[in-house]
């Protein structure tokens, strides 16, 4: 048997999975294709490509590696014993756990918001959705292209129905229901003010590639966006219960210890 990206099911397998983590993200499916076709591609499944598999430098072929024997196992392609040898002898790569300081001033700060506001509007939309909700690149992303303020929602469990978007006058932020239930990383409500709400009005329905972000942030030296929402939890507990802050950013019921964020100034 060899391995094939081309699988008509594959792609769908690895979306709607029930029992396994699924991959959402077209990003990462676009990446599991790439490396499946540049390592994998019309290799015959053999001890011989488990050995390249698990011995290869990029630990992440064998997460691509697992999730075809997983759908290799799914269609009945192989035997119980070859699945759990398999998924035995190639493990997933591994994370190291550990405290890594990320040293982030407040003029850094600064210099990337003012940077963008002048240079890159959307991009500054961008940043702001995550610097003052705390919202993951990814979500900010989802939002701006799916923004909708005046769908109307039923909120899950309550059976309370309500506008996406709830503007706070008084209290100078909004609150917008984005309603995202992926198992890896959901996102409940996001918050950001009336000022970020009146230019995501501008932007609203556009797709954006988060790689290019990535790259003007990397080209003029600008703080990455993924540290956007380390920088927002910072300045969020300053202010606020760390609870409120899980709550803001979505992190319900989480337990384990935060990044070891560390100001400069």
């Amino acid at each position: 048997m060899s391995c094939s990206s081309g699988e008509p099911g594959f792609e769908e397998f690895l979306k709607t999975r029930e029992k396994r983590r699924r991959v959402l993200i077209s990003e990462t499916i676009a990446y599991h294709k790439s490396f499946f076709k540049k390592y994998l591609e019309s290799k015959a499944l053999s001890e011989d490509l488990v050995n390249y598999v698990v011995s290869h430098p990029n630990k992440w072929l064998r997460n691509v590696f697992r999730h075809y024997t997983q759908y290799l196992y799914y269609l009945r392609r192989i035997p119980s014993e070859t699945y759990g040898w398999l998924m035995e002898v190639v493990t997933s790569r591994s994370y190291k756990l550990d405290v890594r300081p990320y040293p982030i001033s407040l003029e850094e700060v600064k210099k990337t918001m003012e940077f963008l506001r002048e240079k890159h509007k959307l991009y500054y939309l961008v940043s702001r959705l995550m610097l003052e909700g705390g919202l993951r690149l990814s979500h900010a992303l989802f939002l701006i292209e799916t923004y909708n303020p005046r769908e109307i929602v039923e909120m899950p469990r309550v059976g309370i129905k309500t506008t996406r978007l709830i503007i706070l006058e008084d209290k100078g932020f909004c609150r917008y229901y984005v309603g995202l239930r992926s198992p890896q990383k959901p996102y409940e409500w996001a918050y950001f003010s009336i000022e970020t709400q009146r230019l995501l009005e501008e932007y609203a329905g556009l797709s954006i590639d988060r790689n290019s972000i990535r790259k003007c942030a990397k080209r003029h030296k600008l703080i990455p966006p993924k540290h956007m929402r380390k920088v927002a939890w910072k300045l969020m507990i300053r202010i606020m219960p760390r609870e409120v802050a899980r709550f803001m950013q979505s992190r319900l019921g989480e337990l384990k210890i935060m990044g070891q964020d560390t100001w400069t100034s």
